[in-house]
């Protein structure tokens, strides 16, 4: 890029003007003439001449990408499956693209290669945290170019890298089968408070709730429990109520006799800490200490996203948790919005 200042008294020849590319916003008569980032046309020709101040420009070079066309290329270059597109074209310092969730799905976004794009000059991609879940409609993406423009050759460097593998996609949700069992001996308002808010957050997956069994808290019952939920299709196994710092508790006892093995016994987050997250086969068992499915405010409603996202969760996962794992309520922006199931319309700080 070559900058020049445009003196309307002695204006260069108009080839030197075509396509040149203005770099501040320019008022005349109260309103807005040029924005940042506007590439003078003949029509504009016209009105230069008049203005009672010069302008600052650039002329690109050849193989320079106009930022319009730059954030374009980029912008479908990092979308990766379950997104959508919209562009706000409002100028340089605020025109972007935005990946906007098409389905109510479990963001992921590979950090290393978002990391890698961002250190190339004039490359700007900015996310939500990956893990987060989204519902259609909200944006979970916005891509700029920060100057006006920026070589092909800077360009096709961070295409490159987006093209190595997935830097932005939404998972959706699969409609999964659940079987819950119980050895908490609730009350009937208990109960039914507690059956009301495992279906409502079970279909909010998009999934179902094969049955409840509320059992005797007997370690042969809940293994039988188990073994005829997943006879009968579960693919998910909630496991509420218990002491789960007791080694006697009739569930974690079941657990081996049903051929399950424990991922993790605690997790590095408030509350919730108790939680625990067994495995039978290809079948997570998912522990709801206390009835913890009352509230979103605990661990399992970070847990179950990627369990009904189809993912595999390891220890790995399980502790990766720690980060942010302090569930105050300024953390309520992790949980699952149970609310939502379209994006209200997001206010697009620019």
């Amino acid at each position: 890029m070559h900058p020049f200042v445009l003196d309307p008294a002695s204006l260069p020849p108009v080839a030197d003007l075509l396509g040149a590319v203005v770099t501040e916003e320019v008022r005349a008569g109260g309103r807005n003439l040029f924005r940042k980032g506007h590439r003078l046309s003949e029509a504009d020709l016209v009105s230069l001449p008049t203005l009672d101040r010069s302008i600052h420009a650039v002329r690109l070079e050849m193989d320079d990408v106009h930022e319009d066309f730059a954030g374009r290329r980029l912008a479908e270059s990092v979308a990766g499956a379950g997104l959508g597109r919209t562009l706000e074209l409002r100028g340089p310092t605020q025109s972007r693209y935005n990946l906007v969730a098409a389905t109510k799905g479990l963001l992921r976004v590979d950090g290393e290669r978002l990391r890698a794009i961002n250190l190339i000059a004039g490359m700007a991609v900015f996310t939500l945290p990956d893990g987060m879940v989204v519902v259609p409609g909200r944006t979970v993406t916005g891509v700029k170019i920060t100057p006006v423009a920026v070589p092909e050759v800077t360009l096709a460097e961070a295409e490159a890298i987006a093209a190595e593998g997935l830097v932005v996609t939404v998972r959706p949700f699969l409609p999964l089968t659940v079987g819950v069992v119980s050895t908490e001996g609730m009350a009937d308002r208990v109960r039914q408070r507690f059956r009301q808010t495992v279906e409502r957050k079970v279909a909010w997956y998009g999934g179902r709730v094969v049955r409840f069994e509320e059992l005797a808290a007997e370690p042969a019952a809940v293994a039988a429990a188990i073994e005829g939920l997943i006879r009968d299709g579960a693919q998910v196994v909630l496991a509420a109520g218990g002491n789960t710092i007791d080694p006697l508790d009739p569930t974690l006892r079941a657990l081996p006799t049903v051929g399950a093995e424990m991922v993790r016994f605690g997790a590095p987050a408030h509350p919730g800490s108790m939680f625990w997250l067994a495995r039978r086969g290809e079948v997570p068992i998912v522990n709801l200490a206390s009835c913890s499915m009352y509230s979103k405010a605990t661990v399992a409603d970070l847990v179950l996203p990627p369990i009904m996202a189809g993912e595999s969760v390891g220890p790995e996962q399980l502790a990766d948790l720690g980060l942010g794992g302090l569930l105050d309520r300024g953390m309520s922006w992790r949980f699952p919005p149970y609310e939502e199931e379209v994006a209200a319309g997001d206010e697009e700080e620019t």
